[in-house]
């Protein structure tokens, strides 16, 4: 069965102090070992994206656009990425990183 993972559980895993970091890294793990397909879809990674980047006194990690998108391959690399109309995460991903973007304005990029 494929499992849509949503923003909320990759913010938490990325976040070792956050109080629900461990329970985001067991569901996962136990997701892993009953062999489901974990899946993300280019909405969660803005989501993802732009709480991240976002500052930490606006509820956000405080990411770097650097910081972000290492932890967004990583996602990518663990996670199946069901993509939406082709090239349109490739061209946003772009636009992010080439021009530093952060925080709310990410979804509108």
């Amino acid at each position: 069965m494929s499992v849509l993972i949503d923003s909320n559980v990759l913010l938490r895993s990325a976040e070792p102090t956050h109080a629900q970091h461990h329970i985001a890294m067991r569901a996962v793990e136990a997701m892993v070992a009953r062999s489901e397909s974990l899946v993300v879809v280019p909405q969660v990674l803005y989501e993802f994206w732009v709480a991240s980047t976002r500052p930490l006194d606006r509820n956000g990690l405080g990411f770097s656009s650097a910081a972000a998108d290492v932890e967004l391959q990583k996602i990518r690399s663990f996670f199946v990425l069901l993509d939406d109309v082709e090239g349109i995460f490739s061209r946003w991903h772009d636009l992010v990183v080439q021009h530093d973007v952060k925080g709310k304005v990410g979804h509108d990029a």
